[in-house]
């Protein structure tokens, strides 16, 4: 889809919450390694209610506050590192959109920058020091770039190729939060499991706006 009313915005994250449900196995054995395991269950819980949570929060005629007031409820229903920092994204996402009527181009990018922006708020963090924000952060600067397209799935095209980019970079770099941080030696060559997280929810979102 090229656009997306508020009544519309559940499907721009069903995608994720189908995404989510089959990675839920495979992040969870990842945070096992660096943490405590129950990465997958979280996001699989959080993304798999957001649609419904969209729907049941949708203030007409205002896509910005109905992804405000979805995250803040997300928030409540997944009180984890994770899930405070996804929803934190997803809430700060939102209030870069406050009174537009419609989720279009212009709005992913916003939308994206809003994202990396809130999670680096509510975790304190910054690039290079192997988070979710490692992917958030370049996934936005990417879509930045593709901006002038004008095309949704341009966009978030390059959101996950700078997204997969900084996942990647992750492996060499040196944990400083968490149970991560602690066994930092062994996260040598491991890939950060909250920017592989960060991933998936961006190629969720390409899957719905492709459909």
């Amino acid at each position: 889809m090229e656009k997306y009313t508020t009544e519309q915005l559940p499907q721009l994250f069903e995608g994720a919450a189908v995404l989510f449900l089959k990675k839920k196995e495979e992040l969870c054995e990842m945070d096992a390694r660096m943490g405590d395991g129950d990465l997958g269950l979280t996001m699989s819980k959080g993304f798999g209610a957001l649609p419904d949570l969209i729907r049941e929060n949708t203030e007409p005629g205002d896509v910005g506050k109905t992804l405000m007031k979805a995250g803040m409820k997300m928030a409540s229903l997944v009180p984890s590192t994770m899930g405070t920092l996804m929803s934190s994204g997803i809430m700060e996402g939102g209030k870069t959109l406050k009174g537009r009527e419609v989720f279009r181009a212009e709005e992913l990018v916003l939308w994206l920058k809003g994202f990396a922006a809130g999670i680096q708020r509510r975790g304190k963090c910054q690039p290079g020091e192997c988070t979710i924000l490692d992917a958030a952060a370049p996934a936005a600067e990417k879509a930045e770039e593709a901006a002038s397209t004008g095309d949704m799935r341009k966009i978030i095209e390059a959101a996950c190729k700078g997204a997969a980019e900084g996942v990647e970079a992750t492996k060499t770099m040196i944990p400083k939060y968490g149970k991560a941080a602690v066994f930092a030696t062994k996260a040598t060559g491991i890939p950060d499991q909250g920017a592989t997280a960060a991933l998936y929810l961006f190629q969720g979102l390409k899957t719905s706006i492709e459909t």
